[in-house]
């Protein structure tokens, strides 16, 4: 089953007493679905790809961007522009050629799931929202596909097994089980907005590839029933328990994930009430104007600190329990970087205040210093 190149590469596997010959041929015999080939994904498919894993899928849409490169180890600056999934795939091809490699250039969708996720053993979600969270837990739940997850955020990492099925054919805990709702939509910011200290998909991603090689090769005490929480500032870690809710209804088909999650619904509401947006330029006029206005900035602590706009500084997450700052007599207008957190807190305040003198800041920080003043320092 494995050439001379093969035991040679995987020796250090052979010689294991607790992995040995037997746990490399169920990886060479085993599939693993990767969706998300980003900060996380590069570690997994990089040690899976290592390992030995005989059929590895990769969905990913996305290009690689400079911006990727602190973290996303996979890729290198001659990778740039190229499709990540695309550029995976050559990547991992050098690193072991004696496997195979399917790749996805498209979204994960409630269309396209279940047909994609079929093929495969398990799964390793290493995405970075919500909608597709749920959808690729509630589709591992239709076709009994163990879901291998992982998050990532500022300095904090997450780790557990979902859907897994122990030696008596139980299932363990899902991700509803864990979040049976979604926060509210766009209140959570990204890594994009937030930031991700880079060594940390690093470390999380490890990890998560770690608990898909023992369900894979039936070794050790996976993490089923466990959320492992790592903190990379104060190098702490907690487990907390996850137990399956008594009432959980049965997940039988896949739904509408963004309507689920808010996200369609905000967005007609904003085209419905036509939220007020503002240009730099209309800004700058105000600003010049002397008209009596209040200007909020709900970027990070640390976005502040490398530049500002002046006005009042509120945190996004802040938000909710300091409106009674924010005026109601005068223009208000609210930025951030470029934009999406901003209008996600207008839309928040004229959905749970309805006022209607907030003006959302189109493309936040980064637009003004680009048309406005090229003095500031923005990234």
């Amino acid at each position: 089953m494995f050439s001379k190149e093969e035991l040679e590469r995987y020796s250090r596997h052979l010689i294991l007493e607790e992995f040995g010959l037997e746990a490399q041929k169920k990886l060479k015999k085993s599939k693993v679905l990767v969706v998300g080939a980003g900060g996380l994904g590069s570690p997994v498919l990089l040690y899976l790809a290592a390992a030995g894993v005989g059929t590895i899928g990769i969905v990913d849409f996305d290009r690689v961007d400079a911006s990727n490169l602190q973290r996303q180890v996979l890729y290198g600056v001659n990778q740039e522009g190229k499709l990540k999934a695309e550029a995976a795939r050559e990547r991992l091809l050098e690193l072991n050629p004696f496997i195979n490699i399917n790749i996805y250039n498209t979204t994960l969708t409630a269309d396209n799931a279940l047909d994609i996720i079929k093929n495969y053993d398990i799964v390793a979600d290493g995405t970075d929202n919500f909608p597709t969270r749920y959808l690729i837990n509630d589709a591992c739940c239709i076709l009994d596909k163990v879901n291998v997850f992982a998050s990532i955020f500022r300095f904090e990492g997450q780790v557990t097994v979902f859907n897994y099925k122990n030696e008596k054919g139980e299932h363990g805990p899902n991700y509803r089980d864990l979040y049976p709702e979604p926060p509210p939509p766009n209140l959570v910011p990204n890594c994009a907005e937030a930031g991700v200290l880079g060594v940390l998909p690093g470390i999380i991603g490890s990890l998560q590839a770690n608990e898909v090689i023992k369900v894979i090769a039936e070794i050790g005490e996976t993490l089923s029933g466990r959320l492992f929480i790592f903190d990379a500032k104060f190098f702490s870690t907690r487990t907390l328990k996850i137990f399956k809710r008594p009432n959980q209804k049965a997940i039988k088909e896949l739904i509408n994930y963004e309507q689920f999650c808010g996200i369609k619904s905000t967005i007609e509401t904003k085209n419905k009430n036509s939220m007020k947006t503002m240009t730099v330029q209309e800004l700058k006029a105000l600003q010049d104007s002397g008209e009596v206005f209040q200007l909020i900035d709900v970027r990070e602590a640390h976005e502040v600190a490398v530049s500002t706009l002046g006005g009042l500084h509120i945190p996004m997450g802040d938000i909710p329990m300091n409106a009674n700052k924010i005026n109601t007599d005068t223009k208000v207008v609210i930025h951030c970087r470029s934009g999406g957190r901003s209008g996600a807190i207008v839309d928040f305040l004229e959905k749970t205040h309805g006022w209607d003198n907030l003006y959302n800041l189109a493309g936040g920080i980064n637009a003004y210093a680009k048309e406005i003043d090229t003095n500031l320092t923005v990234y």
